[in-house]
Order: C-alpha cells, then sequence, then structure tokens
C-alpha cells in the first residue's frame, strides 16, 4: 500500500506523514520506527524509513526514489454521464484501479440525479476520497482526479484538449470500437471517452458530438449499463495501447 503526500510534507530528504494515515499506520498497519513504507507525492514513489511516530504526525527518512511503474504512458479522461445512485462511487473505484487519469462526473440531458451546490461540494469530496483509497490500495503512484461536476456545455469547451476522443452511442451501427482504436496512433499521450447517464446520450448531445468532429463508437452486439461500459472501455483501451 502506498500513502500520499503533498510537496510541502517533503522538506531536507524527510517526509512528514498526517491526518487520518498516522492512525492507519500506527493501529491497523501497527508500523512502528525502523520499518519501510512507500510514499507517493506528484507521481514520485519513494521508499522510506520510519524514523518518528507521534500521535499527530509519522516522520519518514527517504532512502530512494524509485522507478515509476503504476502510471499509464495513456492519459484517459472519461466524462460520465452523472448515474444514479451511488454507481459513481463504483466507477471510480474500479476506474482507479485500472489506471484512469481522470473522471469527469458530467450533467446530460438524460440524467436523473440533479444537485445544487451544497451537495456537489459534498460528492467531490467523498469521491476523491473513494479514489485516494482505491489508489492506496491498487499502489498506483498518483490519485486519479475528480475535481468537479461539469455540464454538457463545459464539457464540449474541453474537448479540443485531447488528441482525440470518441463517445459510446448505441444507435451507432458501423463503427465498432475496435476498428477506431486500431486506426489511432499509439503514440498519442491522451484520449477522451465520453459515456451516457442511464437512457444513454440523447440524440440532440450526439449531434453536437459530431458536428464537433467526436467520433462514435459501438461497444457491440450488447447494450452495456453505464456502470459497466466506463470499465469496458478503460479494460480495451489499455490492452490496445499498454499491452
Amino acid at each position: 500500500m502506498n500513502f500520499f503526500v503533498n510537496s510541502n510534507q517533503i522538506f531536507n530528504n524527510e517526509i512528514f506523514i498526517e491526518n487520518s494515515d498516522v492512525n492507519h499506520i500506527k493501529n491497523v498497519l501497527r508500523k512502528n520506527v525502523g520499518d519501510i513504507i512507500k510514499i507517493a507525492c506528484g507521481g514520485i514513489l519513494y521508499k522510506t524509513e520510519i524514523i518518528e511516530i507521534t500521535p499527530e504526525l509519522i516522520k519518514c527518512k527517504i532512502i530512494e526514489k524509485l522507478e515509476d511503474k503504476s502510471i499509464n504512458s495513456l492519459r484517459i479522461t472519461i466524462f460520465q454521464g452523472m448515474p444514479k445512485s451511488d454507481k459513481l462511487e463504483y466507477i471510480i473505484q474500479k476506474c482507479t484501479e485500472l489506471g484512469v487519469y481522470e473522471i469527469v462526473p458530467t450533467m446530460m440531458k438524460r440524467c436523473v440525479v440533479k444537485f445544487d451546490e451544497k451537495d456537489k461540494s459534498k460528492k467531490i469530496e467523498r469521491w476523491k476520497k473513494i479514489a485516494e483509497v482505491a489508489s492506496k490500495q491498487s499502489q498506483r503512484n498518483d490519485i486519479l482526479k475528480v475535481e468537479k461536476i461539469e455540464t454538457f456545455e463545459e464539457m464540449c469547451s474541453r474537448l479540443k484538449d485531447f488528441e482525440y476522443v470518441i463517445f459510446a452511442y448505441e444507435k451507432e451501427e458501423k463503427v465498432k470500437l475496435k476498428e477506431i482504436l486500431q486506426k489511432i496512433d499509439k503514440n498519442i499521450s491522451n484520449i477522451a471517452v465520453i459515456i451516457g447517464p442511464e437512457g444513454g446520450i440523447d440524440d440532440t448531445e450526439a449531434e453536437t458530438l459530431n458536428k464537433l468532429g467526436v467520433k462514435s463508437v459501438s461497444l457491440g452486439k450488447r447494450i452495456l449499463r453505464t456502470e459497466t461500459a466506463p470499465i469496458a472501455l478503460s479494460s480495451i483501451i489499455m490492452y490496445e495501447f499498454e499491452g
């Protein structure tokens, strides 16, 4: 398991761990002075030795910087149509394990869930915590990004920042995901995937995306649930680019 700190927690070749991780290291993992733990900061992984334990913090000495093997060279961003219930928590957890770079919860026409600003803030904090815990368990050196809930229009304005964008569309009958992925330059550094909520992407939204040059793809003969699609897509893309 890796632990995460901010850059201001590293000073003079020492790392200072605070907050809930102190209790986890002391009382759950039962680590003591002299034990070795791995700590990540900004995508860099350090091998460290615990040199001091207090009720408020754990001080570690950096032994060496480790080679980064957990971060994918291809950054996958998923614009996920906001699903009902706690499905997004499941999506965040599993996509973290798969190495997805960012998930952007997106409000689309067929989304049933509505949030006020206070609810949004609480949800984002919870999703960030889920991503952090999943990153620790999967030994990632970075934490999957989930920064804000965006509108469909906000998402569209961001698509120009990606080298390639696709969206899963149940009405697409000709273009298969496999065909698209085989044609994409394997040296690209980022790709965006758009997935609709329950009920899929609305026809007018699909038309808007097509006008922006976004490729619609079929995921096969069967319709995937909104919480299944990002996991399946991420797995296939990882296999094609990292395998």
